[in-house]
């Protein structure tokens, strides 16, 4: 499975989260709202998730294997650094 297009919402607001990519696969399949986030070691990503009955967040996709989360990450963060992408207020900001 191939990465063929990363789209970036950057984020206006002040804070710990810098954005939002869309991933597309294979030209075929997508998964939004992936967070961009600003830790204590630097960026990284948070896929998407739901909160749970229980209070506890479920990530509804995630890669399966550490090798690929590192393709998709680094996809993600090249794209973020690389100054493309649209801004997003606040108000424009999708739910966690």
């Amino acid at each position: 499975m191939k990465i063929t297009e990363v789209r970036i919402r950057k984020a206006v607001a002040e804070g710990k989260l810098k954005g939002y990519a869309t991933v597309t696969f294979d030209d075929c399949f997508v998964v939004h709202n992936i967070k961009i986030i600003d830790g204590k070691t630097g960026l990284f990503i948070a896929m998407p998730s739901r909160k749970t009955a229980g209070g506890e967040y479920m990530d509804v996709a995630h890669p399966i294997t550490p090798v690929f989360r590192v393709e998709l990450q680094e996809a993600i963060l090249n794209e973020y650094n690389s100054g493309r992408g649209e801004e997003i207020s606040s108000s424009e900001e999708l739910p966690e």
